[in-house]
């Protein structure tokens, strides 16, 4: 007797361990980091990842843990924060600037058990993708609306830094002012940083003194929208809906919705059926828009817009669709044709409405 019970203690303390084992892994919560070039409260850029973050938080609850890391260095100096968040064992991390590209390949290479996401680069490994979204759709749609709304046929534009992604961006922002008026310029002035108030305030000031009536940006914080509410011109943001910037100015915004691929790709890191690749989203998928029109917008371009956003969606109608000239009258797209994802990604030229030239990238 005495024996069986020392065999039925044994088997219960067994089942203890057991059940104390499965509750802990249990209770593991799936670890989510990201790594921000700018301030949470830019406004832009990393304002709209990070809705991207606190959207997950809802979605997923307390099933996942996030965290985050801002002003981040947009270069190889960031290889420690990418190195730290491998040691802690974050099953994902969220690389959101292009010159975080090397810094995290190298450390994807040591560290095979977590997933790095890498946004707007192009590099991948076994166990990192490069993700992005076809911003160039909306930002097409807003220059139809800038070709509309303008008086001067002037449009300033706010440029950071001279890659293709901003190259193709500012083209197509361009292609469709064109489209609805031929006689208007896209005024191009770089800052030579992704995040600047005072000199993105300065680049706004000198398009506007100089007869700019609509001030479109690309950069990450506010100050080209409030800086044209300040002076009485149209604007349009971008990565965020700006209007609360300007409540007089803002017109529309090309808008991130990050938030929709993040939810994928835990799920897919999280059920095991993740694989490396290079994602390019677009409006399609969700991923990309345009903030509501203004009501200063009027109602037959409003409808415009909304054809045009549909064709682009149903693949009906492409922004890089020719003929289309760069600025020293060469046909770089036929009628009939469209860039291939491969030029678009590589694009180092501006089309033939564009004034100002690109500057050789530090990046």
């Amino acid at each position: 007797m005495l024996g069986l019970r020392k065999k039925n203690l044994f088997v219960i303390i067994i089942m203890l361990v057991l059940l104390f084992l499965f509750s802990t892994v249990q209770a593991r919560k799936f670890k989510v980091a990201f790594v921000y070039i700018g301030p949470v409260g830019d406004a832009g850029w990393t304002y709209a990842h990070d809705l991207g973050r606190k959207y997950i938080e809802k979605v997923f609850g307390d099933s996942i843990e996030t965290t985050y890391i801002e002003n981040v260095p947009d270069s190889m100096e960031s290889i420690s924060i990418f190195e730290s968040l491998a040691k802690r064992k974050y099953d994902i991390v969220f690389a959101t600037s292009f010159g975080f590209m090397d810094a995290v390949l190298e450390v994807a290479k040591k560290y095979p058990n977590t997933v790095f996401m890498h946004c707007s680069g192009y590099k991948t490994y076994k166990n990192m993708s490069a993700y992005f979204g076809r911003i160039y759709e909306p930002s097409f749609l807003a220059g139809i609306i800038a070709g509309f709304m303008t008086k001067t046929n002037k449009i300033g534009y706010v440029a950071p830094v001279s890659i293709p992604e901003v190259i193709r961006i500012t083209n197509a922002f361009a292609l469709g002012v064109k489209l609805v008026n031929p006689d208007a310029k896209v005024h191009v002035v770089w800052t030579n940083s992704w995040y600047d108030p005072a000199t993105e305030k300065e680049a706004a000031l000198s398009l506007i003194d100089s007869g700019a009536d609509i001030i479109a940006q690309q950069t990450d914080s506010a100050a080209p929208v409030q800086t044209a509410q300040e002076k009485g011109v149209y604007s349009i943001g971008y990565n965020s809906d700006m209007r609360k910037f300007g409540t007089d100015s803002f017109l529309t915004a090309p808008v991130w919705n990050w938030g929709v691929y993040y939810e994928t790709v835990i799920k897919d890191v999280m059920n095991g059926s993740w694989k490396s690749e290079n994602y390019w989203g677009g409006m399609k998928d969700g991923i990309v828009d345009l903030a509501p029109l203004s009501s200063k917008v009027p109602t037959n371009v409003k409808s415009i817009v909304e054809v045009f956003k549909q064709a682009i969606i149903k693949g009906d109608f492409h922004p890089f669709q020719g003929p289309i000239w760069d600025q020293n009258g060469n046909l770089k797209v036929k009628k009939g044709e469209i860039l291939s994802d491969q030029e678009l990604l590589s694009m180092d030229w501006f089309v033939d409405n564009i004034v100002g030239s690109i500057p050789k990238s530090s990046e």
